[in-house]
């Protein structure tokens, strides 16, 4: 595994399956170093076995995305380990699609403690050390759902909102300090939450975007590397939406 990501290091969180996974992987791919979080501590580490068996090099580090203790130390491990951090990728997120009225307070704290806050703890401590290097590169998982209306989905849309309104703010904010942040907005994708949904639902999903198909975690993956290399270099505060034409329509 060599490429033009030869001696940097490369975070991303919610690596235990899905997009994270293709993520940590495609990195690996190209020459980075990876540090793979998530809360599942099994699934997380066979995410690195698959990038050490390729002979990639990676370790595994137990995260909470919505505990600042946590974040912090997933940061300094990255740091003590490697020397440095480059390049991240904040993907861990919850999802529960529950009519407004319906949802339980609980889970809305609990998407919100995960989807956002998250997202601002990971930002907070990968941005303190990419200052200190002058430079680095973020790119934020967010959802078309956070772009247009979604019923059922109120709360989580209003986090990956949050999350978008959260990454340009802070693009502009860092962008003078060589610091780039970006957004992917995925549709519908091959990822565990998808995984429960019946099988002529899946069809419908399928059929409402127009290439006509749910979309793959590696074609997510493989733009994250991109907004993170350097032929990207101008580009900051984006949204890019990977949704099979959907939100076109």
């Amino acid at each position: 595994m060599t490429g033009q990501f030869d001696g940097k290091v490369a975070l991303v969180t919610g690596a235990s399956s899905g997009i994270g996974r293709a993520t940590a992987i495609a990195f690996a791919r190209v020459g980075a170093k990876v540090v793979a979080a998530s809360r599942r501590i099994a699934e997380g580490e066979e995410t690195v076995r698959y990038i050490q068996e390729a002979g990639g090099e990676a370790i595994f580090v137990q995260t909470d995305v919505s505990s600042a203790a946590e974040v912090e130390a997933l940061v300094n491990k990255t740091v003590d380990t490697y020397g440095r951090l480059d390049c991240a990728c904040n993907n861990a997120g919850r999802a529960v699609f529950r009519p407004l009225i319906e949802m339980p307070e609980e889970d809305w704290n609990q998407m919100f403690d995960v989807n956002l806050k998250g997202m601002w703890l990971c930002l907070k401590y990968e941005i303190s050390t990419m200052l200190k290097q002058e430079g680095g590169a973020i790119v934020n998982i967010a959802s078309v759902a956070g772009v247009i209306g979604t019923a059922g989905a109120t709360a989580y849309s209003a986090t990956k909102g949050g999350v978008i309104a959260l990454t340009r703010s802070a693009a502009i904010e860092y962008a003078k300090y060589g610091i780039r942040l970006n957004i992917i907005s995925p549709g519908s994708i091959e990822t565990d939450m998808l995984a429960t949904v019946p099988t002529d639902l899946l069809a419908q999903v399928a059929a409402a975007h127009p290439v006509g198909r749910i979309g793959k975690p590696e074609e997510v993956a493989e733009a994250v590397v991109w907004l993170c290399s350097d032929v990207a270099s101008f580009i900051t505060g984006h949204n890019m939406i990977i949704d099979g034409g959907y939100t076109a329509q």
